[in-house]
């Protein structure tokens, strides 16, 4: 891996924030120090600053997270929330590109991601962006009479002057949701973060205030992200299969969601990573004041979460692995 590891430098954007996302910040700040030990590889975590859009103050505001973020390498980066702000928290991972340094390669990852192995193992090519595809078939939902995929995904593409039927998975059959271009949004990246920011601001204004026809049916609350992400991509010349499988969302990185998830579902060595990175006792007395990781991690509702699953046979979809938990009264957030 000598040549990876002495691969060009890129910057790493989280969002953090006052409550729960500045504790998986803290998650995040410690799995990447332990593992990734490249001085070109900085940590941001972008953080909104008040303003109308914020009925609070959002930014980080206990000073020891402050301390610990600072003392396992990340840079805090003030960003301005004028678009989104608190009525749409996902459009932050598209205002905060615009704070980051211009023209420096980035991968943006959602807070709630663990870094499992060394991020210069991963062979990025930033000219070719792509993003998670470890996504299901949420949006769009297609009703009776309504358009279908096919209509809906090709409204947007022609919106933004997009060629469509390139981007189309020919190996999946017509109106079938993986055969359309379609990503989770919990991470990607590109070479330059303000030309992709600013794109993906555009397309999702575009989308939110003035809609096509063809989306009448559709809710764009929570997934703007996700229908503006593959067009943003798609026109920068990327697409799914730039990256090897098996790496981001596998062997290098896990994108949890949430604590009762990643007990649920992740293998052995990704629960006793967590648990250890979390144990130092001034690491401990940060992260328990967050009533999730303090009952999941410290107190051991976790493991007992755990073995109502058989990883070797888990449900097919999260949401029948989320009602159990919630049935179980292991569900936290």
């Amino acid at each position: 891996m000598t040549g990876q590891t002495e691969a060009q430098p890129f910057n790493v954007m989280i969002v953090g924030q006052g409550g729960r996302l500045q504790y998986e910040a803290i998650l995040f700040a410690l799995s990447l120090a332990a593992t990734t030990l490249s001085d070109g590889i900085r940590l941001y975590v972008a953080e909104p600053q008040p303003g109308p859009l914020w009925p609070d103050d959002p930014r980080i505001t206990d000073p020891e997270a402050r301390a610990l973020l600072d003392a396992h390498g990340a840079r805090l980066l003030p960003f301005e929330s004028r678009h989104f702000g608190a009525r749409y928290p996902y459009g932050n991972k598209i205002e905060a590109l615009l704070a980051l340094p211009e023209g420096e390669p980035f991968v943006f990852f959602d807070t709630d991601t663990l870094v499992l192995d060394d991020l210069a193992k991963v062979p990025f090519d930033f000219s070719r962006p792509t993003a998670s595809m470890k996504r299901e078939g949420t949006w769009p939902q297609i009703e009776l009479y309504g358009p279908g995929y096919s209509e809906t995904w090709k409204a947007l593409y022609d919106r933004f002057g997009l060629d469509f039927e390139s981007s189309l998975d020919t190996r999946w059959p017509d109106e079938y949701w993986q055969r359309y271009l379609y990503f989770n949004a919990g991470f990607f990246f590109y070479d330059c973060p303000r030309r992709f920011g600013q794109r993906f601001l555009d397309y999702a204004l575009s989308i939110r205030d003035d809609p096509p026809p063809e989306l009448i049916c559709q809710s764009l609350d929570p997934w703007l992200d996700q229908i503006a992400l593959p067009l943003v991509i798609h026109s920068f010349g990327g697409g799914r299969d730039t990256l090897p499988p098996g790496l981001l969302d596998g062997a290098v990185t896990c994108h949890y969601r949430t604590l009762p998830l990643l007990y649920a579902r992740e293998p052995d060595a990704v629960v006793a990573f967590l648990e250890e990175i979390a144990a130092p006792n001034k690491i401990k007395k940060v992260l328990k004041q967050y009533e999730p990781i303090k009952r999941m991690v410290y107190q051991g509702r976790g493991q007992k979460a755990r073995a109502l699953f058989d990883r070797d046979d888990l449900p097919r979809r999260e949401q029948a692995i989320r009602n159990k938990l919630k049935r179980e009264g292991f569900w936290m957030r």
